[in-house]
């Protein structure tokens, strides 16, 4: 809570508000200011100026509050776009005002400027334009019908239950204030993969979908669902799935009008095709395009879009086969289709090839689809970074991946510029990532995870946001605003993927975990299993051959001198060397380390660095809230340990393999 001359600021100016639209997404924005001012300054916010007579204003322009009239010309709104906001403290008006084009602009700018409170930034002299970078910037849960969550490490869905829907509105209206707070505009609320009953959420679960859809409307969150393409055969009134079979389309067609009917401002579909034994248009020889298209038509009329998935691989294929290649499966599908997909179509794509490994190069789709509308999907949920028992703060990658330069259009075309429709001129775009949220009572399991959550909010709304930046608003809203406690969490959040991908992924190999679960070290877990062949190791050396020469080929999607580069086992960057070349042991790598030296030592490395993880928390006890101090804590000491088994493991391996000892000569099982 801010205190002395900080707190007077605030009391000044926080203690009466002017609103004037009966709008519910401006009274849900009214609430949250009250709600945050109540809790950070104490006191209950007042519709009367105070005797200084000072206030906060905020509504949309066209609406009836004479304070954000005056405040804000004709000049200053034109530069504000249908999500953005104004905030300007205006001492002739003696107000601080919010104005915006749409409800949900007024209701990001109350958030902006309890952010602003919360991190103790100065509110007087504010006078600026923001608006979101993304235009769809979305979550998907992978939330089961039966209460559990594909890939959740944070406790049970609270959507559902047994097959039933919870009807917990008030924990799914904290979850909507959540996502709003950090500029979440899109939900969909069911797995990908989708069961027989989830089927039915297009038609006999609409009321229960319908209630849900009502909590987020009012945060300016649309709801969107997951659908099974085989849903005209599932529930058993059409005999084929055939997207080019009038039937199906018209069955598809009726469905739509019926979920309008029911949610009016109902975001659209999710599809999974043709990936990992899901059906799709492959069944009877259609391509993706028409299949997406197909639901785009029956959708269209009511402004709906399709998010259509490009994860999609022959999982059947012989893996044995040094040609078979995994990573190449999206572009191979998805670039002969650029330009063939209806307007309200966006493919979403993986940010990299494979599967939201630690370290895998950017997926080529991005620069090479110049006519289809695209988002780039993000893993928030800690699948194969230690599922939320690891802390490992991923913004860092995610920006890395972002800046990422494609060359599609020159020397300035990064995936940046690509997923928010700058470069192509895009009608739809944006960022999406799997939830990595639950009915845990912190959220997220490990505490340290909210930053991810609370980050990949942050960053879809602005990219240029950095990672040090984000992770400091989160530490200052989350813990409060000791420099020693936010120096120490900071240092471990920003770390924590470098630590994370050192005791585990060597060089880009990745893969080395259990099968199912994906928890926990296991090296020839996949090696030549049903899912793909990853590492290629043997007594001579290590890695895969994606060049054109010898390889796969995969390294030639890539534009330019990324093909170039990646094609070069000697110019190929070192932390991606083994994922695009296969290299004896003793192969030198840029650092003038051989790569099993180097493998050595990022593990042995890894792990005295998870235990400092650990000893840097530990000066923090008495320091925060003890509760706090304890969740953390657990989660660190479970790293520490976990960070050794996979330094035992993987280095007893690859000796064993290789034959070539450790030069520091410790101990190696």
């Amino acid at each position: 809570m801010p205190s002395g001359n900080q707190r007077d600021l605030y009391m000044k100016w926080c203690g009466a508000v002017k609103v004037t639209e009966e709008n519910d997404i401006i009274q849900a924005a009214l609430q949250e200011w009250r709600k945050g001012i109540e809790s950070m300054l104490g006191i209950q916010v007042g519709s009367e100026a105070n005797p200084q007579g000072l206030a906060v204003a905020f509504g949309t322009f066209q609406g009836e509050n004479p304070l954000i009239r005056r405040v804000f010309g004709e000049e200053t709104r034109r530069k504000v776009g249908p999500e953005g906001f104004a905030i300007r403290t205006s001492e002739d008006t003696g107000c601080i005002a919010i104005g915006a084009a749409s409800p949900a602009g007024v209701l990001y700018g109350v958030f902006h400027l309890l952010r602003l409170i919360g991190s103790l930034k100065n509110i007087e002299g504010l006078d600026e334009v923001v608006n979101p970078v993304n235009g769809l910037r979305m979550i998907n849960h992978w939330d089961n019908f039966d209460g559990s969550v594909e890939r959740g490490y944070a406790g049970r869905s609270f959507f559902y239950e047994n097959n039933q829907f919870t009807g917990e509105l008030e924990r799914i209206r904290d979850y909507a204030r959540l996502m709003s707070s950090v500029g979440i505009n899109a939900i969909a609320i069911n797995n990908v993969n989708v069961h027989a009953l989830e089927t039915l959420f297009i038609s006999k679960y609409l009321p229960e979908v319908a209630g849900i859809a009502g909590v987020f409307r009012r945060y300016g969150i649309r709801l969107f669902l997951s659908v099974n393409f085989a849903g005209p055969m599932h529930e058993g009134e059409v005999g084929t799935a055939d997207p080019l079979d009038p039937e199906v389309r018209k069955w598809w067609q009726d469905r739509a009008a019926e979920v309008y009917a029911a949610v009016p401002d109902f975001g659209g579909f999710v599809v999974k095709a043709d990936s990992e034994n899901r059906p799709g248009p492959f069944t009877y020889g259609r391509d993706h395009a028409d299949g997406a298209n197909m639901l785009a038509e029956a959708l269209e009329p009511f402004g709906g879009l399709v998010i259509w998935r490009c994860f999609v691989y022959n999982c059947k294929q012989d893996w044995r086969d040094r040609k078979t290649d995994r990573a190449r499966a999206a572009y191979d599908h998805f670039k002969p289709l650029d330009g063939k997909f209806n307007d309200n179509v966006i493919l979403q794509i993986k940010n990299g090839p494979m599967d939201f490994q630690v370290r895998e190069p950017v997926s080529p789709l991005f620069g090479a689809l110049e006519r289809t509308n695209q988002v780039i999907e993000f893993q928030i949920a800690q699948e194969y970074t230690g599922q939320q028992r690891h802390v490992c703060y991923l913004v860092p990658q995610w920006k890395e991946v972002l800046d990422f330069n494609t060359y599609a259009q020159g020397e300035a075309s990064p995936v940046k510029r690509i997923v928010d429709g700058s470069l192509w001129g895009s009608r739809h775009s944006g960022i999406a990532a799997v939830s990595n949220t639950g009915n845990d009572r912190n959220w997220t399991g490990h505490l340290l995870a909210q930053a991810n959550l609370y980050g990949y909010g942050r960053l879809a709304w602005n990219p240029e946001l950095t990672a040090e930046a984000i992770a400091a608003e989160w530490i200052s809203l989350t813990f409060g605003p000791d420099p020693a406690v936010s120096g120490v969490i900071s240092r471990i959040l920003l770390d924590s993927w470098n630590i994370y991908e050192s005791y585990t992924a060597p060089l880009g190999v990745g893969w080395m975990i259990n099968p199912e679960h994906h928890y926990g070290p296991n090296v020839d877990g996949y090696e030549y299993s049903q899912w793909g062949t990853y590492h290629y190791a043997d007594h001579k050396g290590i890695g895969v051959d994606r060049t054109v020469k010898t390889g796969t080929g995969y390294s030639a999607q890539y534009i330019g001198s990324n093909a170039e580069r990646y094609d070069s086992v000697e110019e190929c960057p070192d932390e991606l060397l083994l994922f695009f070349h296969h290299v004896p042991y003793t192969h030198v790598l840029h650092s003038g380390k051989t790569v099993i030296q180097h493998i050595y030592d990022t593990h042995f490395e890894g792990a005295e660095r998870a235990a400092e993880l650990l000893a840097a928390w530990s000066s923090l006890k008495g320091s925060i809230r003890e509760d706090l101090y304890i969740q953390v804590e657990e989660r660190l000491k479970e790293q520490a340990d976990h960070a050794k088994e996979w330094r035992d493991q993987i280095n007893t391996y690859f000796y064993r393999k290789s034959g070539i000892g450790d030069a520091g000569q410790r101990t190696i099982y």
